[in-house]
């Protein structure tokens, strides 16, 4: 890789390579995509395959429904996709889309943003041979309690979330510090104009007065208060891990 080439790069292994860019393409990925502050690359796992059918699964050991993705076509994947040099940036990060897998937080895409080269395994049928993710140190990442039809709606969302942390991707970078997740906290409310607003039922929504008083240490308080009072309903799961951490002068 060049010193003025992408310092991001998504490596996408899928049965489907025409998924991408999809919506990566578009708003801030698209336009990061352009000025080359990202890389994408796709490799079509069955141009891996050994037979004329270009065969990628077959039936499971020990029966049960649906396919099974191969060991040896993945395994030729996932070694092509490491491949590429990229000097001293240590070895590459793999990871498999999975629903069983950890839960994708907003910390690990921090952490994976940092990457130089990231290697995305989107499985599909019933799941890929446990052979392969013990061989190749595989982490796998779940977008959620639900089962998708395949990885790749997990890797595009999992590659839009790093790319909108890269430099040089977001307009208002300093944005970013109050964002859901932050601090362990949802994100406050958002408003504006016009201040006041009258819906289709006919009734009037007003703009809380705090946020054009003009006095933001009431605003920042008032924030401070929404996001706490929205975690402690929605995220109790959230709420109950914030609170077990050291206090800090901020609560």
């Amino acid at each position: 890789m060049s010193g003025d080439g992408p310092k991001w790069t998504a490596v996408v292994l899928t049965l489907f390579p025409n998924m991408f860019p999809g919506p990566l393409a578009f708003s801030l990925a698209g336009k990061a995509l352009e000025k080359r502050i990202w890389s994408l690359e796709t490799l079509d796992i069955r141009d891996f395959a050994g037979d004329k059918h270009r065969s990628v699964d077959d039936a499971p050991f020990g029966g049960g429904a649906g396919m099974v993705m191969r060991p040896d076509v993945l395994d030729a994947a996932l070694c092509r996709a490491k491949s590429a040099d990229i000097g001293d940036a240590g070895p590459v990060r793999a990871i498999y889309l999975s629903p069983r897998g950890r839960p994708l937080t907003q910390a690990r895409v921090l952490d994976l943003a940092h990457e130089r080269r990231l290697v995305l395994l989107c499985g599909r049928y019933e799941g890929i041979d446990e052979r392969v993710i013990e061989a190749h140190g595989l982490e796998e990442l779940s977008l959620g309690d639900f089962i998708l039809s395949g990885g790749e709606p997990a890797a595009l969302a999992l590659i839009d979330a790093c790319v909108r942390l890269l430099p040089g991707v977001m307009g208002n970078a300093a944005g970013v510090g109050e964002e859901s997740f932050e601090d362990g906290l949802l994100e406050y409310p958002h408003y504006t104009r016009p201040a006041e607003w009258m819906d289709r039922q006919g009734v009037r929504r007003a703009v809380p007065a705090v946020l054009i008083s003009g006095n933001h240490a009431r605003v920042a308080a008032w924030r401070r208060e929404r996001a706490v009072a929205l975690t402690r309903e929605r995220r109790p799961d959230l709420w109950r891990r914030r609170v077990a951490l050291p206090a800090t002068d901020c609560d």
